[in-house]
């Protein structure tokens, strides 16, 4: 998020985000315009909005870009980067395009919204009572965090794919002896599989960035010689 206006009511805002040119976030009366994205976010993005359309055609969910909106309880007006609704869609008043019910909610992570996008975002999600399945999808190399809604209430969290030392991780489909076997992630709440290699078909990956040096300590000082005590006299 960046600069704030000033504040506004849901309905002015609504408004005003009919006829911008950008999109906004709104919390508590003030409005944040959203940072843009780079071509591998919007290519991630796409790989898996396709993948889920089609996992979930047959089920008749819907899976919805960034063009909607996503209302929290606690005032949060959004819009996730891939959003799934497999139940009647709910909206916020009249207009359909503040989604009130997602099951899922995928977010691309970015270095600019990382850090709100495994915080405060997320703590704002998790208030959404129909949300059950929360995606943080990496651009800088194949991994993703799943956070699944139990039932009582916990989100229990789940790795898939490489860390950043090369470590793959998730459930395996390849055959023994392959080198890098696919990896796909269940999504139980929707009744589908995700595909590691399909979510980031055609990404290029920014090098590995060098790990740091550790400070060159200097050598200790050598403890000066002891100098002789006074001599002791027996008797």
């Amino acid at each position: 998020m960046s600069t704030a206006y000033k504040r506004l009511s849901v309905a002015d805002f609504l408004a005003l985000e009919q006829s911008a040119d950008q999109r906004h976030e709104f919390y508590d009366g003030e409005v944040f315009a959203m940072a843009g994205g780079t071509v591998w976010h919007s290519l991630i993005t796409a790989n898996v909005s396709a993948e889920l359309r089609a996992a979930l055609k047959k089920r008749g969910c819907l899976t919805l870009s960034s063009d909607i909106m996503v209302a929290c309880p606690s005032g949060l007006r959004t819009y996730p980067d891939v959003t799934v609704v497999c139940e009647r869609p709910e909206f916020e008043g009249d207009r359909q395009v503040t989604l009130l019910n997602p099951q899922a909610i995928v977010e691309v992570l970015s270095e600019s919204t990382e850090a709100y996008d495994r915080g405060k975002k997320f703590e704002h999600y998790r208030g959404v009572a129909s949300l059950r399945e929360y995606l943080l999808v990496s651009q800088d190399y194949r991994h993703i965090e799943h956070f699944t809604r139990q039932a009582d209430g916990q989100w229990l969290l789940r790795m898939h794919g490489d860390d950043p030392g090369g470590h793959v991780g998730g459930k395996r489909d390849g055959k023994a002896g392959d080198a890098e076997p696919p990896i796909h992630l269940s999504l139980p709440t929707l009744g589908c599989t995700l595909s590691l290699d399909e979510v980031y078909a055609g990404v290029e990956f920014p090098p590995p960035k060098p790990e740091p040096f550790a400070a060159e300590q200097p050598p200790a000082a050598e403890a000066p010689p002891r100098r002789p005590g006074p001599p002791r006299l027996d008797g």
